[in-house]
């Protein structure tokens, strides 16, 4: 069974920077489709940004010109690198995992998700 654990988050000024991580386990990380969701109190969870297998990038509009996701592979990890944070950027971040089965469906698995405080 996949397991997602974050890390990274906490209380940041505005105009600050933080970095969250992600650490995968119980699956095969490098073949599956990694990404940041996150989730704002009485909004609905929005893809932040993904990574696929092969390391193609995908952003979502908040997350284009400040973010940056990557992964190591050798660590299982997956990286969300926030630069000129705002405060509409509160919210609860979520590693997901996704990946395909032979039937084209597919599956996904959730971290709890690590909280991100941006406020003065």
């Amino acid at each position: 069974q996949v397991q997602l654990v974050e890390s990274g988050g906490g209380l940041v000024q505005p105009g600050g920077s933080l970095r969250l991580s992600c650490v995968a386990s119980g699956g095969i990380f490098s073949i599956a489709t990694m990404g940041w969701y996150r989730q704002a109190p009485g909004k609905e969870r929005e893809l932040v940004a993904d990574i696929s297998n092969r390391g193609r990038t995908n952003y979502g509009d908040p997350a284009k010109g400040r973010f940056t996701i990557s992964r190591d592979n050798a660590k299982n990890t997956l990286y969300l690198q926030m630069n000129s944070l705002k405060s509409e950027d509160t919210a609860v971040y979520y590693c997901n995992w996704a990946q395909w089965n032979y039937n084209g469906e597919r599956m996904d698995y959730w971290g709890k998700g690590t909280l991100v405080t941006v406020s003065s």
